[in-house]
């Protein structure tokens, strides 16, 4: 039970995220094994499904045979690999030779033929034998490992819901204050009954233990303080950077105490005056020290007394209750383990100890219910603009909803433990403690993260506002799972198998999936993928431009040489991977389903994006008209056409609409075009000087072309002027809005110097009965006037 609660805590001092991968790493390569005896497998798995059916074996004997199936399962799945290239190869040899002919067929095979295939088949056999021995040593070691977890879960459930006497029946509490009294005295007797059988023995180890003492002495007492003092000197010396610096000289606050305690005990082992359960209780002192200070130090991070550095900006009071909070908890701990390990090494039955242990966890729950309260308020007090940034808002809801579990732990807890479930209470509100603290450790961590790539960038505090930052917390988020999972009660030998597991990867259509395919895999296309890129710089820069080609075509050979190197990329890829294309026929085809009938739209852009990069109606920088929206081309992709329009806002249009509908391209091929301007002149006005007027209008434009030569066209009496046409052919079409405003403006000037009028509209009004529009006049019938009043 004590080494059950004591876990956690030894994982969190002395176990780092890169010992844990490279304990994983080093179990599965141990697992390794080439030279397994049969005899030996068949004795070993014959006892093990028979330790499997007896219901009374040990969990340790469980242990034991698990992990001698699986070092052979783990020999049996490399030796499935045996032979592999030879199998490959025999197995296309005899698929050239093609089928034997069915029986009554006309056409005999040659007997060159049939021998050959004959040998290739015995060839193969001889090299499937040990590949399919293989296959079925791992079935059957596989299925063993499996029986044993099952049966080992199995177990730890029903340990969870054992039910103990109550703690709160007055009939226990009399035997187990005499189990802890009894406890105290067998350790008091031991270490009497020690010192006077050591006599002065221990004398000629004094100078050693007496260092020791004084080192460990003073070490626990100053180390602290030491640490402190040289955060200090660094601020005080201006060194760069000190947010790094602050936290690595912080960990001398765990490192100095802890050698402290360390010698400590050593000075008391070495004086060999105590008893064998002393020494059993010494001995995770140093243990118990780091439980404290790394703990300690989590919380002075998270709950800083400093603003700036204050992970969880609670208030000054708020944050150092939180504080306090912690340390209690942590205390309550390392006691309830104490006193645990105490009562256990005297025997003491399980009620005693439940009866002895419930003040602590109420102590605990209540300490854990305040701190809880604090972590639900957090976010209350901050402003709108941390509380509205989405790391701000992840970290709130994270805290608030540690602080709810927390409120619900310190409820649950003693209730359970009264009612007898003392078991469910310490496999899971040691946890809970320590899964806060490794939230709060994977804040520190991502904030040193951050720190770190502000002093290598130049940033300094405003890396923390990065992507970066997140990006870290991701990747420490990740190596906190098989923390997380020790913590709540999984053993190495489970991460193990998750990790082999994970190796091993899955099947899909035939093909097995793992990590080292799929990294193979994104190596092999980041490679491609580069040297695609590469190319298309090196056309595009260097190549291309010295080519007589137009922009357009250069951009079209650009982006199908993209297109056809992400598919050879992603082909390449896949085959070096060593992934079969043609097991994944079956996706294939419901893939084409959800096409044909979810995804038609798509690929009919998709193959419209083709088709404008090959036939290249359009290209970027056209001047196109299309659906009612005019502009420029700007960028073809492989689903859509960005075009740019005359208002600077960019319209999207899918490449079907562009092949299917009405485009007009007014700068396809060349930018010739032509412009026509309308005129009209006033009634009487000389038509022929007007038509010299415009004719020589025209030819004064720089922008417009001699041949083909403007022209003037009479074109209409209109019903308020005589009307004219000028049609003139640009250079470059774009240039039409400013051409057009020049010739208007010295239409305007000569018309006005010749005297030659622009007439505007004129209409003519009849009155039938003008007289009704003097007052006082009745209506007379009277026939209209002759001549017509005109109304200007």
């Amino acid at each position: 039970m004590t080494r059950l609660m004591l876990r956690p805590f030894a994982i969190s001092v002395s176990v780092t995220f890169a010992l844990l991968w490279g304990m994983l790493a080093g179990a599965a390569f141990a697992q390794e094994q080439r030279d397994v005896n049969p005899a030996m497998w068949q004795s070993i798995a014959e006892l093990s499904e028979a330790a499997v059916e007896d219901s009374s074996i040990s969990d340790r004997a469980l242990f034991d045979l698990r992990a001698q199936v699986v070092k052979h399962r783990a020999y049996f799945e490399s030796a499935r690999r045996t032979n592999g290239a030879q199998i490959v190869s025999l197995r296309q040899q005899i698929a050239a030779l093609g089928d034997p002919p069915a029986d009554g067929a006309s056409v005999s095979e040659a007997t060159e033929i049939t021998e050959k295939r004959e040998d290739l088949r015995r060839r193969l056999a001889v090299l499937l034998v040990p590949v399919q021995v293989a296959e079925a040593g791992f079935t059957r070691a596989n299925g063993i490992v499996g029986q044993i977890d099952s049966i080992q879960r199995e177990r730890k459930a029903d340990q969870l819901v054992s039910v103990i006497a109550s703690p709160l029946n007055p009939k226990h509490w009399g035997p187990a204050l005499t189990a802890l009294g009894n406890a105290v005295r067998g350790v008091w007797k031991e270490d009497r009954l020690n010192f006077e059988e050591s006599g002065l023995g221990w004398r000629g180890k004094l100078p050693l233990v007496l260092g020791s003492i004084f080192l460990g002495v003073l070490l626990v007492a100053r180390g602290r303080a030491w640490a402190v003092h040289i955060v200090g000197s660094l601020q005080q010396l201006g060194v760069r950077d000190i947010g790094v610096w602050r936290f690595l000289v912080s960990l001398l606050r765990i490192a100095l105490p802890l050698i402290g305690l360390w010698l400590l005990v050593y000075a008391l082992q070495q004086s060999t005056v105590l008893g064998p359960r002393s020494t059993t209780l010494i001995s995770i002192i140093p243990l118990i020290g780091g439980v404290i200070l790394g703990f300690r130090w989590v919380s002075e991070r998270v709950f800083s007394r400093d603003d700036d550095e204050a992970l969880i900006l609670l208030s000054g009071h708020g944050r150092k209750h939180a504080r306090m909070c912690i340390t209690a908890i942590t205390i309550l701990i390392i006691v309830l383990a104490c006193l645990v390990e105490l009562l256990k090494l005297d025997n003491a039955s399980a009620t005693s100890i439940t009866v002895l242990t419930f003040p602590i966890t109420i102590l605990m729950s209540l300490v854990l219910y305040r701190l809880g309260q604090l972590l639900r308020g957090y976010g209350v007090e901050l402003t709108s603009d941390e509380d509205g940034s989405a790391s701000a808002g992840t970290r709130i809801r994270v805290v608030r909803g540690y602080g709810s579990a927390a409120l619900l732990v310190a409820v649950i807890a003693p209730l359970l433990q009264a009612a007898g479930y003392a078991t469910a209470v310490q496999a899971f509100v040691p946890p809970f403690v320590m899964t806060g603290i490794l939230l709060g450790l994977l804040m520190v961590l991502q904030r040193f993260s951050a720190d770190v790539y502000g002093a290598v960038t130049g940033l300094g505090v405003k890396a923390r506002d990065t992507l970066m930052p997140v990006f870290f917390g991701f990747l420490l988020s990740l190596a906190a799972i098989p923390l997380v999972a020790l913590i709540w009660g999984a053993g190495v030998d489970d991460l193990s198998e998750a990790w082999v597991t994970f190796l091993r990867g899955v099947e899909v259509g035939g093909s097995q999936i793992s990590p080292k395919v799929f990294l193979s895999f994104a190596v092999i296309f980041a490679i491609g993928y580069g040297l695609t890129r590469l190319l298309q710089s090196t056309l595009r820069g260097s190549v291309l431009p010295k080519t007589k080609m137009d922009i357009g075509g250069q951009n079209a050979i650009v982006s199908g040489l993209g297109y056809v190197g992400l598919f050879l990329a992603g082909l390449v890829a896949i085959t070096g991977a060593g992934l079969d294309l043609s097991a994944l026929a079956y996706v294939a085809g419901a893939l084409s389903v959800g096409i044909g009938f979810g995804l038609q739209n798509v690929v009919s852009n998709f193959v419209s994006g083709i088709i404008l990069l090959i036939e290249r109606p359009i290209s970027e920088g056209d001047w196109i008209e299309v659906g009612g929206q005019m502009g420029y081309v700007r960028d073809i992709s492989v689903r859509s056409t960005r075009i740019e329009t005359f208002d600077r806002t960019d319209v999207i249009v899918p490449n079907a609409d562009l092949i299917t509908g009405t485009v007009t391209n007014y700068t396809r091929g060349n930018t010739v075009g032509r412009v026509i301007i309308a005129v009209g002149v006033a009634y009487g006005t000389d038509t022929r000087l007007v038509n010299d007027i415009l004719t020589e209008i025209a030819s004064e434009q720089p922008m417009v072309l001699a041949n083909p030569p403007s022209n003037v066209f009479f074109v209409n009496f209109g019903a308020d002027a005589l009307e004219f046409e000028l049609r003139m052919y640009l250079r470059d079409v774009n240039w039409t809005m400013v051409v057009r405003n020049n010739v208007n403006h010295v239409i305007a000037e000569r018309f006005a110097a010749e005297g030659i009028e622009i007439p505007f509209a004129q209409r003519d009004l009849w009155l039938r009965n003008p007289e009704m529009l003097r007052p006082g006049r009745e209506m007379q019938a009277s026939p209209p006037k002759s001549d017509k009043p005109k109304d200007d």
